[in-house]
């Protein structure tokens, strides 16, 4: 059974910084795509950044504009979300996917099939 468990989140000003943990098990965590979205209250789940199983290559939403980056630690099964110059708009419940399926964009919630129970993200103006 898949778990992804989120952390770090909280509320931070206008400008600060947070980073993101999600903590992965019940899988073959070296060798899964990983990925974060957020929903913003009252809104559809987007995608905020992805990461292949080698970290060869990642890929942003196109609304973070060098401000965030996701690595991950292979070690310790955990990806990370490193967010910088958050903005009021970046207030959301964060979630880290897992279980990637190809058919699908990247982008797509469809195509990821493993979820965390999220973490809320509150920037203050």
């Amino acid at each position: 059974q898949v778990q992804l468990v989120e952390s770090g989140g909280g509320l931070v000003q206008a400008g600060g910084s947070l980073r993101l943990s999600c903590a992965a098990s019940g899988l073959t965590f070296i060798g899964e795509d990983m990925s974060w979205f957020r929903q913003p209250p009252g809104k559809e789940r987007e995608f905020v950044a992805s990461i292949t199983s080698s970290a060869g290559r990642t890929s942003y939403g196109d609304f973070v504009k060098g401000r965030f980056t996701i690595s991950r630690e292979n070690a310790k099964n955990t990806v990370y979300l490193q967010m910088h110059s958050l903005k009021p708009d970046d207030t959301a419940v964060y979630y880290c996917a897992a279980d990637y399926d190809l058919r699908y964009d990247e982008k797509d919630t469809s195509g990821w099939y493993a979820w965390g129970q999220g973490t809320l993200v509150t920037v203050s103006s």
